[in-house]
């Protein structure tokens, strides 16, 4: 079995930052119903084309009343108005209020004309078709005016920004029943091994279930971008530089699994030269140190481990920035905090930074990884910390930055 050296291994902040620099953000646009848009990227600024209320209305179910009318009500000088009418949120009065007058309103319901208050039900007495005020009501009391929520013209989206629950009621308040959003990144994932069969058939001696395709396309699905997951290929250097090409024009970025060292059926490292500019082939990090990318064009091919933990927990500390970049989504890929180990650590290899996945339990830091093969090291994951290649053993109650991964990637217990 024939073995090629690694070249010069890059730091792993150098690999991710290069990754980053290479990726160009997405600029496809599509128009999405207001309903299916909740946590996708504006692809416009959207402003209010009309003030939110358009009109003065109630706040609160009362009384619609001209506070000039109860100017020096108290205990003992009670102002009875007399009630004229009932205004329901779709509704209005007929006609204006006169002195001594008042109209039963509900929440929302439009103010008539001669009212500027409203008296709340709790606090006044009814008797024979009227209230009686033993209380100076106050001009716009329980009234939202006009442009109270936001005046016309007010930005209620903003391009590049994520859509909210608020952000998209408020463009459902003036009258939008659709949106445009940057369209979700392609990202092809192409396993390749003679070994890998599709879960569902059956085994033969030897070989195992692929599973990187699944647990990388959530990694990319949790980072907004589309997961288009490939079946395996074999191990034969033609039909994985085929179905490379075959997935780029569809693809803003693709994924290899497996084939990445230097093993004698490790392929992609001869076949990625062939596609563009390298970018890097080895980091300095465990797990993960097989690790390649090309920047093809506009796009970039990565080629990840193969092995279930390092491929995942590459997509944890590597890609998750890259593909929120490549969807245009704003802020930090990670929560980065700190913790305490609850026991101590070894990092296995000097002179490389190490990615320990860490279960968090009453503020402490727990180590799960065990084996670069186990998907169960990253079982109950919380973090990770990324310890770079200076530390030496990691005593137990070090404290080390930590990366907390986002819903739904983290474990779902509080830590």
């Amino acid at each position: 079995m024939k073995m090629r050296p690694f070249g010069r291994l890059i730091p792993a902040e150098e690999a991710r930052r290069r990754l980053i620099a290479a990726v160009t953000p997405i600029r496809r646009a599509e128009s999405l119903r207001l309903a299916s848009a909740l946590g996708r990227i504006a692809a416009e600024t959207v402003r209010a084309p009309a003030p939110v209320p358009a009109f003065a209305r109630a706040t609160w179910d009362g009384y619609a009343l001209a506070s000039r009318s109860t100017r020096g009500a108290s205990p003992s000088r009670p102002v009875p108005l007399r009630i004229v009418g009932e205004i329901f949120a779709e509704e209005r009065l007929p006609r204006p209020l006169a002195a001594g007058e008042c109209a039963a309103i509900a929440t929302g319901g439009a103010l008539p004309r001669g009212a500027d208050a409203v008296v709340i039900f709790e606090v006044v007495t009814r008797r024979r078709g009227a209230i009686v005020v033993t209380r100076r009501v106050p001009p716009g009391n329980r009234v939202a005016h006009p442009g109270e929520d936001f005046p016309r013209g007010a930005v209620l989206v903003e391009r590049g920004r994520p859509l909210t629950p608020a952000s998209l009621g408020a463009l459902a308040a003036v009258g939008r029943r659709r949106v445009r959003v940057l369209a979700r990144p392609v990202v092809a994932i192409i396993p390749n091994g003679n070994e890998l069969v599709v879960p569902g058939h059956r085994l033969a001696p030897g070989q195992i279930y692929e599973s990187n395709n699944l647990t990388l396309g959530a990694v990319v699905e949790a980072a907004g971008a589309e997961a288009h997951p490939h079946l395996p290929v074999v191990d034969d250097p033609a039909k994985i530089e085929a179905a490379i090409r075959a997935a780029i024009p569809g693809s803003d970025l693709v994924l290899l699994t497996g084939g990445s060292s230097v093993g004698e059926r490790d392929y992609l490292p001869s076949i990625f030269p062939r596609l563009g500019r390298m970018l890097f082939h080895g980091v300095a990090v465990r797990p993960g140190k097989p690790t390649l990318a090309v920047r093809v064009g506009r796009k970039v091919v990565v080629g990840m481990p193969g092995h279930p933990t390092s491929c995942l927990l590459n997509g944890y500390w590597l890609l998750l920035p890259v593909l929120r970049r490549l969807a245009g989504i704003p802020g930090r890929a990670w929560t980065v905090g700190s913790v305490r180990l609850a026991r101590s650590y070894d990092p296995p290899t000097p002179g490389f930074s190490t990615v320990i996945p860490l279960r968090i339990e009453h503020g402490r830091g727990y180590p799960t990884f065990h084996d670069s093969s186990a998907i169960t090291s990253l079982a109950g994951v919380h973090a990770f910390a990324l310890v770079d290649s200076r530390h030496r053993p990691l005593a137990r109650g070090t404290e080390v930055e930590v990366h907390y991964l986002p819903p739904p990637l983290g474990d779902a217990s509080s830590p």
